[in-house]
């Protein structure tokens, strides 16, 4: 497995697999080189073939629904799951939280508005069932001192997520220190700041 978000190359017997992730998913991983399993989507289009990976059940199904909405397509769904698993996203539902999915890297107001009405039809129940508590705690880390790749690497991962190149330098920089040791660690402090005060 070599990660380079939001991508993974996995080895299955032999033949290596370009998965795309969302950072919900890339945060869930095991070290490189032990085994993983992941859920898979297939994606086909004219100039190319998509493979997408999920860690848990609920996001690749939160990922087909949500890819059934008018205007919401692989790219768009991957930047929402990498902001929100399905259980938070199930909060937004009940909450009407227009604003957590605004703070969304390419998802504007209307875009939002139209996710959560279409969303609470489609979803059924399946999403009801999930527990609305977004965990908080995200754990506690080793420190280590961060690498200029790492830097790069979370940079380029917030662009793949829809950021511009200077509002994801400033992202990464304003939560860059001493105490980070991976470019996952970067990516979840950016996402996690440039959420809505209120959410955090």
């Amino acid at each position: 497995m070599v990660k380079r978000p939001p991508e993974l190359l996995l080895d299955v017997g032999g033949i290596g697999y370009e998965l795309q992730v969302p950072m919900t998913t890339l945060f869930d991983l095991p070290e490189v080189g032990e085994e993983v399993t992941l859920l898979t989507h297939f994606v086909v289009r004219e100039d190319a073939q998509l493979l997408y990976g999920f860690r848990e059940e609920a996001d690749r199904r939160l990922f087909r629904e949500l890819i059934k909405v008018s205007g919401v397509g692989p790219k768009l769904a991957l930047a929402l799951l990498s902001g929100l698993d399905a259980r938070a996203f199930a909060q937004c539902l009940q909450r009407d939280d227009v604003a957590t999915l605004v703070a969304l890297p390419g998802v504007g107001r209307k875009t939002a508005e139209r996710l959560l009405v279409e969303m609470r039809d489609k979803a059924g129940k399946w999403l009801e069932e999930l527990s609305p508590t977004i965990p908080g705690a995200q754990g506690q880390f080793e420190p280590a001192a961060p690498t200029v790749d790492c830097r790069t690497e979370a940079e380029q991962a917030l662009v793949a997520l829809g950021y511009k190149l200077p509002e994801a330098a400033r992202l990464v920089s304003a939560v860059d220190d001493d105490s980070i040791e991976s470019s996952e660690e970067l990516i979840r402090r950016a996402l996690k700041a440039s959420a809505p005060k209120a959410n955090r």
